[in-house]
């Protein structure tokens, strides 16, 4: 499991593991990076579906509830397909928006 950190914003990815294995590492790793906003990168995953995505829903409410961002990247499922307490984004620049974005509504106590 490779974290990339850049400020606030932590970007995790692995290249060579099942889904199964990269969520475990993920919940092992996650104290040391529980404080920053998450982009979660699952492009090494070309056959993810919408149930795999499911998969990261309870890490993900639990993040959110701190406070902080938790962003999947994939281009294979659409944000449409999943419930809106999911986010999603097809690019990584994206995601990083969508963080921009969220820390805004935030910050104005919108979210």
């Amino acid at each position: 499991m490779i974290f990339d950190s850049d400020g606030t914003t932590t970007i995790v990815h692995q290249e060579k593991a099942s889904l199964k294995l990269f969520l475990e590492n993920l919940n092992a790793g996650y104290a040391k990076i529980k404080n920053d906003h998450l982009i979660i990168n699952l492009f090494s995953f070309s056959k993810l579906t919408k149930n795999d995505v499911l998969e990261f829903l309870s890490l993900s409410n639990t993040h959110k509830k701190s406070k902080k961002s938790f962003v999947l990247v994939t281009e294979t499922v659409s944000y449409d397909d999943v419930p809106d307490s999911i986010s999603i984004a097809p690019t990584i620049q994206e995601a990083k928006d969508l963080i921009e974005m969220e820390e805004i509504e935030r910050d104005l106590d919108i979210n």
